[in-house]
């Protein structure tokens, strides 16, 4: 169960995806729900075992209605009630329902799953209430948070991506919380895809036309949505910073705003696969200001890819980055803390080379397999978890059993 999937591509949808085909590979049998296109009956099966509709690594996708976000409708909220869920549910009988990023649809498959007495494993990835914020309702911060609550509450187990957002569920009471990273494709974000044809292309481009860009220019770069809670904006100081050219790579609501506030940089546009990996390898210091990253991949991808991180320290890159050997971390909101970081590896061209190397070795061994086959762990755990519960709770207690006794005897 997952509230974002194809043809939308973010955080979550690429961890489902690598975990669906680490679990094709094992042979086992998985159906995905998600939202569709559409506020009306996607008219697709929704009966896993029936031939044709869609398929996603060989797995049956079945889509539910949903809305778009008014501000960015390329993002799909599911619509609908709890029980068409169970129905699902009772048609797939699943050992384990995984749930990736719970808020609408996830919240639905866990009140299902509770009802079936079914095991859930619920995917802490997306800090939701802090975007009440910037998007300016910060009165419904609390209010997300509590259904935050609910949620993981409910849950059989909670998987968090880092030690912060275990510290940060945990001072909320939310309890059963194990800790699960993310892999990172070392073959797709590796040095060696670093391409100066790419980098020539970029200064040209930002310089307006073959020829013109400066070759001794260092590229910055960003990777992600283009949208508010990622703090984009707060990269302008480092727009026109002498020597370097800033590197814009991802599409979202914001990117008009953003091309005027940030008016030297280069927007490349959405990028995927292996021209991703590209792109992040071409450049030569990677920023990341948003503050609500409960992990933040793009990280993880540009450390394998050997460029040396700055970003803002809070939520996941306080695990990621190595202060000192892999890059810098700064407080929220210092931006001139950004920019001296950035001055320093972009100044400093051993230290840069330096960091660069540590950031690749640091993640070589956290790959995508070795992270689903742990996931695999947590999913017996719950299922165990879950059979320990249900017998707890069907057992009599011994008042009731002595009165059964009393009166079988009388």
């Amino acid at each position: 169960m997952t509230e974002s999937f194809l043809p939308h591509m973010n955080g979550v949808t690429n961890s489902v995806l690598h975990v669906l085909a680490h679990l094709r590979r094992r042979g086992d049998d998985v159906t995905v729900i998600a939202p569709a296109d559409t506020m009306f009956d996607p008219g697709q099966r929704v009966d896993p075992s029936s031939p044709g509709g869609e398929l996603c690594e060989g797995f049956p996708v079945i889509r539910v209605p949903s809305l778009p976000l008014p501000d960015y409708p390329k993002v799909r909220v599911a619509a609908g009630f709890v029980t068409p869920i169970r129905h699902l549910l009772e048609l797939i009988r699943p050992d384990v329902v995984h749930v990736a990023s719970p808020f609408v649809l996830g919240w639905r498959a866990i009140q299902a799953a509770a009802a079936l007495g079914l095991p859930t494993v619920s995917i802490y990835q997306t800090e939701v209430p802090t975007y009440a914020a910037r998007y300016r309702i910060p009165w419904a911060t609390e209010l997300l948070w509590q259904h935050v609550d609910r949620m993981h509450t409910a849950s059989t187990l909670t998987l968090v991506p880092s030690s912060f957002c275990r510290e940060q569920l945990t001072r909320r009471g939310i309890k059963r919380l194990k800790t699960w990273r993310r892999g990172v494709d070392t073959t797709r974000f590796t040095p060696a895809r670093r391409s100066q044809e790419l980098r020539a292309q970029i200064r040209d481009s930002a310089a307006g036309g073959p020829g013109r860009g400066d070759p001794e220019e260092l590229l910055i770069g960003f990777v992600g949505r283009l949208a508010s809670e990622k703090q984009i904006e707060d990269l302008a100081v480092l727009d026109a910073l002498p020597g370097t050219r800033l590197v814009i790579i991802g599409s979202g609501p914001q990117e008009d705003a953003l091309r005027r506030r940030l008016p030297r940089s280069h927007f490349a546009g959405f990028q995927s696969g292996d021209d991703l990996g590209t792109h992040v390898a071409s450049l030569d210091v990677f920023v990341h200001p948003g503050e609500a990253e409960t992990f933040c991949q793009t990280i993880q991808e540009a450390m394998a890819a050997a460029v040396p991180v700055v970003a803002v320290g809070r939520g996941g890159p306080l695990d990621l980055v190595d202060v000192g050997r892999t890059g810098w971390l700064y407080r929220p909101g210092d931006l001139q803390g950004l920019r001296s970081a950035v001055e320093h590896l972009i100044g400093d061209d051993a230290a840069r080379r330096d960091f660069g190397r540590r950031a690749h070795e640091s993640v070589q061994g956290r790959t995508w397999e070795a992270l689903s086959n742990e996931l695999i762990g947590h999913y017996a755990r719950a299922v165990e978890v879950n059979r320990r519960v249900r017998t707890m709770h069907t057992r009599p207690r011994r008042s009731e059993t002595w009165t059964a006794e009393a009166t079988s005897n009388h």
